[in-house]
Order: C-alpha cells, then sequence, then structure tokens
C-alpha cells in the first residue's frame, strides 16, 4: 500500500505539475506503474475523479478521510508521509505535513500510530527549525496533536524541543502563528507533572513572564495559559515571582480591556498567592487591596472570581490586609452585593470575605471598648 500511495502522489505531480521529480522518482513511479498495474490504476480512478482538489489543503483533507475508513490504510498512509518529510522539495514536505496534521487532529490512535512510526517524531520536530513559515507552522500542529495523547506527553518533551520552543516564544522574528503554536504545545506539555520541571530548567518561566510584559494581546491569553500551567510547581513559582511575574500580571489586570486575559491573569496570580513568595509579593504591593476591589466591581465573573480567591488569601495571612479594606467605604457594600447576585462559587468567596472583616471589626470593637472601659 506505501508503494500505491507514492505511486498516486508521482502521478499527480508528474501530470498536475506540482512540483519537480528526479529521473529516479520517475523510474520508480512507472516500475510501479507496472508491477502494479490493477491496483495502480484503481488508485488513479480516485486522484482523477478528484484531481480538481487533491493538489489543495482541501483536496488533501477528502484525501485524508478516504484514507481513514481502515486503520491499515492510515498506518500506511503515515508511513508514506514520514518518508515524504525527507525530500528536499518545501511542497513535498508541505503536503506529507498537512496530511499527518489532518489524520491526527481528531484521532487518538492515529496520533499514537504516527509516534510509533520510525524516526517519525525526530524528523517533524527537525522540521520546526524550516526557514519556510509553513513547514514551521504544520510541524508544531503536528507535534500539538500527538501532545494531545496523554502518554506520549513525557517522550515529546525533550530538552532540545523545550530550548527550541523557548526561542519560538520569544523570538519576534518568527511568524505569529508559529509562536502561539509554541506556546500552546508547551502548555498542553506541561499538563504532564514530571514535564513541569523541565521547562523549569530550561528557563521557560522567565521567558512567558518576559514574553507576557511585551505581548501586544494577539499571543498573550497562550502565553498566561503556559504560565499557569507551569506555576503549578513550586519551583516555578518562585522561579515567576523573582522573574517579576507578580507586576507585570498586576499590569496587565489594569491595563487591559480585555475580561478573558485579565481573568487570566488574576487565576495566574492566584496560584502565586499559593506560596510564600508570590503571597509575601502581592502584601508588598502598593494598593493591592483596592485594585482588587476595582476587579470585585467589574462584570467578568472570572476576575472577580480570582480577585476573591487572592483576597482570602491575604485575609487570612495578614490582619493589615483586612483593617485596609474596612478603611475602603466601597468595600463591604461591594462584597455584599456579590454575596446576593455573584455566581455561586463567587457568592462562597464574597460571603468567607465578609465574615473575616467582621471578625476582625468586632475584635477592633471590644479593643476600643476595653481602652474606654
Amino acid at each position: 500500500m506505501p508503494q500505491y500511495m507514492f505511486l498516486g502522489l508521482c502521478i499527480i505531480d508528474i501530470f498536475g505539475g506540482g512540483f519537480e521529480v528526479s529521473n529516479s522518482i520517475i523510474m520508480r513511479c512507472f516500475q510501479l506503474f507496472f508491477w502494479f498495474s490493477r491496483s495502480a490504476f484503481r488508485l488513479f480512478s480516485v486522484f482523477d475523479a478528484r484531481q480538481d482538489t487533491f493538489c489543495t489543503y482541501g483536496g488533501i483533507q477528502k484525501m485524508s478521510s478516504v484514507i481513514s475508513s481502515s486503520s491499515s490504510r492510515v498506518f500506511d498512509a503515515i508511513n508514506e508521509c514520514v518518508f515524504l518529510l525527507q525530500s528536499d522539495s518545501v511542497e513535498v514536505q508541505e503536503r506529507a505535513l498537512q496530511m499527518l496534521a489532518s489524520i491526527t487532529k481528531v484521532s487518538s490512535q492515529n496520533r499514537t500510530s504516527l509516534a510509533q512510526t520510525e524516526g517519525a517524531i525526530p524528523t517533524i520536530a527537525t522540521l520546526t527549525n524550516s526557514s519556510y513559515p509553513i513547514i514551521q507552522t504544520l510541524s508544531l500542529l503536528t507535534l500539538f496533536n500527538l501532545s494531545l495523547n496523554p502518554d506520549l506527553k513525557q517522550s515529546l518533551a525533550d530538552m532540545e524541543t523545550i530550548y527550541y520552543l523557548n526561542s519560538l516564544i520569544t523570538n519576534s522574528s518568527f511568524n505569529l502563528d508559529s509562536s502561539k503554536l509554541a506556546s500552546s504545545l508547551v502548555c498542553s506539555l506541561a499538563m504532564h507533572d514530571k514535564n513541569k520541571a523541565k521547562f523549569g530548567v530550561a528557563g521557560t518561566v522567565q521567558l512567558l513572564v518576559k514574553a507576557v510584559e511585551g505581548s501586544h494581546g494577539s499571543d498573550a491569553h497562550q502565553l498566561l495559559s503556559s504560565l499557569a500551567e507551569l506555576v503549578h510547581f513550586h519551583g516555578n513559582c518562585t522561579l515567576a515571582v523573582r522573574a517579576g511575574a507578580v507586576a507585570v500580571l498586576l499590569k496587565v489586570v489594569k491595563g487591559t480591556d480585555n475580561e478573558d486575559l485579565a481573568g487570566t491573569s488574576l487565576a495566574v496570580l492566584s496560584l502565586l498567592a499559593r506560596f510564600d513568595e508570590g503571597l509575601n509579593c502581592l502584601k508588598e504591593t502598593d494598593e493591592i487591596i483596592r485594585v482588587m476591589l476595582n476587579v470585585l466591581k467589574g462584570r467578568s465573573l472570572l476576575s472577580k472570581e480570582g480577585a476573591a480567591d487572592i483576597l482570602i488569601r491575604l485575609f487570612d495571612d495578614s490582619e493589615d490586609c483586612v483593617t485596609e479594606a474596612l478603611m475602603l467605604p466601597e468595600f463591604s457594600t461591594v462584597l455584599a452585593d456579590l454575596c446576593v447576585r455573584g455566581s455561586v462559587r463567587v457568592r462562597d468567596k464574597a460571603d468567607l470575605l465578609m465574615k473575616k472583616m467582621a471578625l476582625v471589626s468586632l475584635d477592633s470593637d471590644m479593643e476600643v471598648c476595653s481602652l474606654h472601659g
């Protein structure tokens, strides 16, 4: 079957003018044509019926749907595509990658088959270094598809790949699609707990913080999602705080109209606040309680939940933070409103904050009474 697929691709490109082929390939094509004439003509008839679409991306999607009807055919197609990736022709590589990206998009079995194909992952990983944006993007997309299988995440996260992903995230000369895919791939691979430390060692955390600070919103969501996944690991949380993550994330919260970005930034800050390094940095931030109050007054439920989480940790750690909140006239009113109108989780958190404030207020009143007494 791989020979037939190779024959079909050669026939299309010889007659369709898709790309140039060498004499040896032409000879192999016609040898196979005569050796397997019956199968070759059957395959050619399929290609002929689709000749107006096969050489386009849509045609490859249609061809992949035909191939996916049989697992053995998919396996043969994968082998042939991996073979074609070694071609010197960019067009051949592009078509092969389009096929691989298509058949690994929705099928975990196809992803496993590709991963088990000898030399497939190293070959695809090498192509992420291509100087051609389309090859770079398609190879990253295929690796991302593979990373959706939990059992493949650890094997995909080798240090060489991680360092290259770092370069894609930080180098502005790469195209935006590649940078976004690189960030998404980092996020996917970081979901495997054993990979989190690898990214910390490779310096990915600090690079993500720097990238968030310099982003213009177009790729910030992918960067923040990757950072959120990595800081679940205590060591990475420390690295993020030392890289200035708290100030960078608060700047995003205060400076963006994008509620999704603000909410994700607050979610990362909440994760940082689980450990002393992040919590202490938040406490040392000027007017942190007022900043969180402004978030609570906003419209985004995700942002409100993140702000409430941060306030709970601040209130638990420092009575001074509670006192600062009591000195803001609007604070109790906003919390009371959230206790009625917020989502279930926001209502529960607002209620807990009210109780903490009431307890500190009661203690203060009792101290005043004892002094007058």
